[in-house]
């Protein structure tokens, strides 16, 4: 670039001896000549008077050194010129200008792990945008901090030109990758408490292995490394280290430069509890020591970071719940390291009033607005309320019609006012689902069901679904309304028929033909009642051969039943929950009109637990009793039949009564007719975490254990046969399995794969190691 100032700038240098005493004045004279003409040249797509109006020297003006200087650089500021020069020929300014070219294209070469689409979201060279030399070493830049982020530190990247006519470039950016800059190995200095592998449990960044082909954790990342010092911070102030600090956390290049040494200095402290414990409130009409009741942490405790959040959490609920929804609530801590206590202090402040101006509903395409609306506790006018705002969300996601839902809040036409804007993202609400199931003894089942869980946009259910197999046929019609006649109240009916061949299980087989009624209202925030009703004919055909237990089972008859279900939820979030609890509690009663009379109680509980990031364990312990009235017997399509998705590792009906054969010969027992039983307990503990794949892949497993027992007949069903070596076996003996499971959220719908091995079972139960389901929306 050349930066030229005009000799009139400058004067002339002249001797000495000639200056007559006024004559210096002379040269400062012709400085101040005015500018009388501004000319520019060298430009092609920039026009001159844009080039003028940078200018800081304008006709009439003077063109002092400062002001042409200031010209220039303001014209380099542009970013459209390449070279510029001013000159002051005497009151006729010529400026003389390069255009910076114009990008054509911009080529990526030698990118192969890095798509061209990822590094061109990342740059700001684009085709049509003024090429700069300035601009183009910042891309490099950015190109290699995007390589470092993907585990290549070693990357290269080269730019280069094309020059083409009229001023135009391509713009050539030739990479070398490198290798993965992998983390050879995690160390820690100053634990004292904890061993290097515990720690490196807690960390996000894992060692490089050749197993871990599917993870890029294991890449050095300077940003993932940031996280894992909170990460740490975290773990240790859980476990009462207070005083925890990494000192620091050092990446050192192996010598190969392939990999790097991690290296993470921490200072663990002491270990503290929880000393005095208090509130300080300044709401009048709620007691300090009622919330202190609400406080889920005492003095003596083991000192937990957590347990401050949690504490802040429950008496904002409290505060809230009580009518404040406007409070600041402050915690204050202070360590007394002589007694390795901490004393906390929550200040309790009522701020500002706040009321609901409006509320508008945002991305719902297909879903009418009163649905969404309905479901919020708020409504315009009503004071500000985090709780109740926290509450709508949790009701609007167990809808299950929205993908994402946020509520976000914004400035009212006045600071008393503010408005809430619920974003909703839609999800298919139809599904079409299909389901198989095989073992080594089964044949394949084929479940096919269409349903619509938000009909025409207004919250209704329905569903049509076909299930066949060489065992049951079903067909079945369900309705939904879940605010019938406009009350918090839903109501529905189900047409159903369903056909089941027990030939090969207990040589008989059953046809259902029958409705229901149903009706669903809450009872509190978190629980609700269900109330049943069902009318159906029942026909039971017993097959030539069946053993007397069965034989008498035979016939048709007329079943009226009437029940309730009790819900109780309280988990953390109704989709995918990580703590908290469910259960339900169901009866039927069966003879109020009929042929048939039992009373059917049943019972499931599930408890979950967030142990580390996507890692969650649960246990679910389900229970069911049926007893006969009026002299009745359970019939045998009342009683339970487990297995399968009921008792993984075991087919369905493949656990609990059954008549078996003993070989005259061998003397081993041979499984026959499934007689199913009066009684069940199954409980079920599982742990599910991810694989370790990118996210994208919508990949994870669970481990578990099935564990129970089914039986308990009535005396007549238990009876031994009398015509040969049949018998009846009901020892309620306990079954055990354990075995994995797949989710995979393929692109036409979600799979599930069961893989399970029967670990404790009778020698008649008949078993299964896979099984797999599929469904799909639209």
């Amino acid at each position: 670039m050349a930066l030229v100032l005009a000799a009139p700038l400058a004067a002339p240098a002249v001797a000495q001896d000639q200056v007559e005493p006024q004559a210096p004045a002379a040269p400062q004279v012709q400085q101040q000549v005015p500018v009388r003409q501004i000319l520019v040249e060298g430009n092609q797509r920039v026009e001159a008077d844009t080039v003028i109006s940078y200018l800081l020297i304008q006709p009439g003006q003077v063109a002092d050194a400062r002001s042409v200087n200031l010209s220039i650089q303001t014209l380099f500021a542009t970013g459209l010129f390449s070279d510029v020069r001013i000159e002051d020929r005497g009151g006729i300014v010529v400026v003389y200008v390069a255009e910076n070219p114009i990008i054509n294209r911009v080529i990526l070469e030698g990118n192969s792990t890095l798509d061209d689409e990822r590094i061109g979201e990342e740059i700001q060279a684009q085709p049509r945008a003024i090429f700069t030399r300035a601009r183009v070493q910042a891309d490099v830049q950015r190109i290699i901090e995007v390589y470092r982020r993907s585990g290549r530190f070693a990357a290269q990247v080269t730019p280069r030109i094309a020059e083409l006519p009229q001023n135009r470039v391509d713009l050539i950016f030739e990479i070398s990758e490198g290798p993965v800059t992998g983390i050879r190995r995690i160390n820690f200095i100053g634990n004292q408490r904890y061993p290097d592998r515990r720690l490196r449990g807690e960390l996000v960044t894992e060692e490089s292995r050749w197993w871990r082909f599917f993870s890029s954790n294991d890449n050095y990342d300077p940003d993932r490394l940031e996280y894992d010092r909170e990460l740490l911070r975290q773990f240790y102030q859980n476990e009462g280290y207070a005083d925890f600090r990494v000192v620091s956390a050092v990446a050192e290049l192996t010598p190969d430069q392939e990999d790097f040494y991690v290296t993470f200095t921490v200072d663990e402290g002491d270990v503290y509890t929880f000393g005095d414990i208090t509130v300080n409130s300044q709401l009048p009409d709620i007691s300090e020591e009622f919330l202190q009741g609400v406080l889920p942490l005492q003095s003596g405790e083991l000192y937990r970071a957590d347990a401050i959040e949690e504490a802040v959490d429950a008496l904002t609920f409290a505060t809230g719940s009580s009518g404040y929804a406007f409070v600041t609530i402050r915690p204050r801590l202070d360590r007394d390291r002589d007694s390795r206590t901490v004393n906390v202090e929550f200040v309790i402040d009522e701020g500002p009033r706040v009321y609901i101006d409006r509320i508008d509903v945002v991305g719902n395409t297909r879903t009418l607005d009163y649905v969404i609306r309905r479901e919020m506790e708020l409504v315009e006018g009503d004071a500000f309320n985090r709780v109740l705002i926290d509450r709508s969300r949790a009701r609007i996601r167990r809808l299950g019609f929205f993908e994402e839902v946020e509520i976000v809040e914004a400035q009212g036409n006045s600071p008393d006012r503010a408005n809430l804007s619920v974003q909703v993202t839609e999800q298919p609400t139809g599904e079409l689902a299909f389901g198989a199931g095989f073992s080594s003894t089964d044949s394949f089942l084929i479940d096919l069901s269409i349903s619509e869980r938000n009909l025409r946009g207004r919250g209704q259910f329905l569903r049509l679904r076909i299930s066949a197999s060489s065992r049951r046929q079903q067909v079945d019609i369900r309705f939904t309304e879940p605010r019938f006649l406009g009350r918090n109240m839903a109501a529905g009916f189900d047409l159903f028929q369903v056909r089941s061949d027990f030939a090969r299980e207990a040589n008989f087989q059953t046809e259902s033909t029958g409705f229901s009624l149903r009706a669903g209202f809450p009872v509190t925030r978190s629980s609700e009642l269900g109330l049943t009703y069902t009318l159906r004919n029942d026909d039971v055909q017993v097959f030539a051969g069946a053993n007397t237990a069965l034989r008498s089972q035979a016939g048709e008859r007329i079943t009226s039943v009437a029940g309730y279900t009790l819900r109780w939820d309280r988990t953390n979030d109704p989709i995918e929950p990580t703590r908290g609890f469910r259960a339900e509690f169901t009866q039927s009663f069966a003879g109020f009109g009929g042929d048939v009379r039992y009373v059917r109680t049943e019972a499931v509980g599930s408890v979950y637990r967030g142990i580390w990031e996507d890692v969650v364990a649960s246990f679910t312990f389900s229970s069911g009793f049926v007893l006969g009235w009026g002299g009745d017997d359970v019939r045998i399509n009342d009683r339970f039949f487990k297995g399968g998705n009921s008792f993984r590792g075991f087919e369905t009906a493949g656990v609990g009564p059954r008549v078996v054969v003993r070989d005259a010969t061998t003397g081993a027992l041979r499984a026959g007719d499934a007689l199913g039983g009066r009684l069940y307990a199954i409980g079920t503990l599982e742990v599910t975490f991810p694989l370790g794949l990118p996210e994208e892949y919508g990949v994870s497993a669970s481990a578990f254990t099935d564990f129970g027992t089914v039986g308990l007949l009535d005396e007549e069903s238990s009876i031994d046969e009398v015509t040969g070596a049949a018998f009846t076996v009901d020892e309620l003996a306990p079954r055990v399995s354990a075995g994995v499971s797949v989710f995979w959220d393929s692109p036409f719908g979600p799979i599930r794969f069961d893989i399970a091995e029967a670990l404790v079972n009778e020698d008649y139960d008949r078993t299964e190691f896979f099984r797999f389901s599929t469904r799909t929306g639209f």
